[in-house]
């Protein structure tokens, strides 16, 4: 049985990451590091919310087409 090569490392991925922002916060206080997470909180909270991609079927053929719009939430 051959055996496939990997061409992506999820655990290394992850670990890069979190060396990323180990690196980030490292010289900051308790109160820094709060208003740091806070912030990235209310941009991923906007980010989340915004502008989403929605399957819509299309009823106008007989086929079922899945076609995509943008919809705000």
């Amino acid at each position: 049985m051959k055996t496939k090569r990997k061409t992506f490392d999820c655990v290394a991925m992850k670990r890069a990451g979190a060396f990323r922002v180990y690196r980030r916060l490292k010289g900051m206080t308790l109160e820094e590091k709060v208003a740091f997470w806070q912030k990235r909180s209310e941009s991923f909270q906007r980010e989340r919310t915004g502008v989403r991609q929605r399957p819509v079927r299309s009823r106008r053929t007989s086929q079922s087409i899945i076609v995509f719009r943008l919809r705000k939430r």
